[in-house]
């Protein structure tokens, strides 16, 4: 099964090509923030900012509580490895 997995964006990696580093429990990739970045407005607005990743694309954007509460819903189902050792693997 592949999910969105919450993660924290912590770095703009290339502003031109729209790519972020987001954070997921301590796994770091660089994600497409195209669907969550606000036109006009600069990338670092994201920094901080919670969103649900899936395929190498922020999807949208969520607050900690709801991330929080996601991770651990993934975690007892028994879908969080599967899907950290995903985003870990993921071609950048």
């Amino acid at each position: 099964m592949c999910l969105g997995i919450p993660g924290r964006i912590v770095a703009i990696a290339d502003a031109d090509a729209l790519l972020a580093t987001v954070d997921v429990s301590g796994v770091r990739r660089d994600v497409d923030v195209t669907c969550v970045a606000e036109p006009g407005a600069p990338l670092e607005d994201l920094l901080g900012r919670w969103t649900l990743v899936h395929v190498g694309f922020a999807m949208s954007l969520i607050d900690e509580d709801e991330a929080k509460a996601t991770l651990a819903i993934l975690a007892e189902i028994g879908e969080a490895d599967a899907e950290l050792a995903a985003f870990a693997t993921e071609v950048e």
